[in-house]
């Protein structure tokens, strides 16, 4: 009897350090109403139409005209500049060698969007160009503490200026847990997927033990790995849950009961 009463002890605290790591905010934010059965295009509505490059000006226009809520990426360059672009070098957008967050921003506006005249744009483009038209749903990328700081201090001093509707999200916890310290007023969102195979810290983050850094109000999780089991213990737990990133309509359909907003490209979905 006594071995089965410690048995039970340390199964009972184990469950709850399981909990207390992956417990998302307990208070929902009230802005998740704008996302309930949202469609948001994953930086912007690009490659549709010609000369609208993905996180570019044209892109973000072409959503924010027909409503649907923008997905964008940012950096923080040398200079302290805050941009609007997703991979951490321009090889593949640009064509061009370095890391964004090695670039000042002059640097980085020498380059041009794949076949086009476009300019990377500022996080302040963005902003002036959406003008609130649409809610904006901003992911943070910066790979370390020290860097999700700065990033996370220098667009603060941008965004705190905007009168329209935005979001925050990362696959760092760090970034969002600094909203959760800094900015309890904005609605953050951690990123994540099953990262099968990848570093145990990357497995880690599937897991969503690092939810006791940000405390998310919503998770946004591959829509791929619906079925992990942490990704649904999340949503039992109160976490809004959010899809990425569906290539097509039969993506969405698939698992649409399982999520309340979807992340999408590529194609103009079937509301």
């Amino acid at each position: 009897m006594t071995a089965l009463l410690i048995a039970l002890g340390v199964f009972a605290v184990l469950l709850a350090g399981f909990l207390f790591l992956v417990f998302p905010a307990k208070k929902k934010h009230g802005d998740l109403e704008l996302l309930k059965g949202a469609y948001i295009a994953h930086r912007g509505l690009h490659d549709l139409e010609p000369n609208t490059p993905e996180n570019s000006l044209p892109a973000f226009d072409a959503a924010a005209k027909q409503g649907y809520i923008i997905e964008n990426d940012i950096h923080i360059t040398a200079d302290g500049e805050v941009v609007v672009f997703h991979d951490d070098n321009p090889v593949r957008m640009c064509g061009a060698e370095g890391k964004i967050e090695e670039m000042t921003l002059a640097e980085i506006k020498t380059l041009r969007l794949l076949d086009t005249d476009l300019q990377i744009p500022t996080l302040k483009e963005c902003l002036d160009l959406v003008d609130g038209r649409v809610p904006l749903l901003i992911e943070f990328k910066c790979e370390d503490s020290k860097t999700c700081e700065r990033l996370c201090v220098a667009a603060n001093e941008i965004l705190k200026e905007y009168k329209g509707k935005y979001f925050v999200q990362s696959f760092y916890p760090f970034a969002v847990g600094w909203y959760k310290k800094h900015r309890k007023d904005i609605c953050r969102g951690q990123l994540s997927a099953a990262f099968k195979g990848e570093s145990l810290v990357k497995r880690m983050l599937g897991c969503t033990l690092f939810n006791f850094i940000a405390r998310p109000h919503f998770l946004s999780y591959c829509h791929n790995d619906e079925k992990h089991p942490c990704r649904r213990l999340n949503t039992k737990l109160g976490a809004f849950p959010v899809g990425w990133t569906f290539k097509s309509q039969q993506e969405v359909d698939t698992v649409k009961d399982k999520f309340n907003t979807y992340i999408f490209e590529g194609f103009i979905p079937e509301e």
